[in-house]
């Protein structure tokens, strides 16, 4: 069942993360950048815009993976 929940917080996050973060983000690196062709500056906005998704997925599992976890400690061996 913690995978279940870690997956649906994994998929809430992406779906914040490509909502809100990571059209903002990519522009925000872009914008801070020189390109010598636009083909330059749109493989840095694609890859800024993935790697503001995949940072959404990760940070919705791990919340999911510390909420499902409901305060347990490790059991003892």
């Amino acid at each position: 069942m913690r995978y279940v929940i870690s997956m649906v917080f994994a998929l809430i996050g992406f779906g914040l993360a490509v909502v809100y973060f990571s059209t903002p983000f990519a522009d925000w690196v872009v914008a801070n950048q020189a390109f010598e062709s636009p083909d330059d500056a749109d493989s840095m906005h694609m890859m800024a815009f993935i790697a503001a998704n995949v940072l959404g997925l990760v940070a919705g599992w791990i919340v999911g993976w510390i909420i499902s976890a409901g305060g347990k400690s490790r059991p003892e061996a």
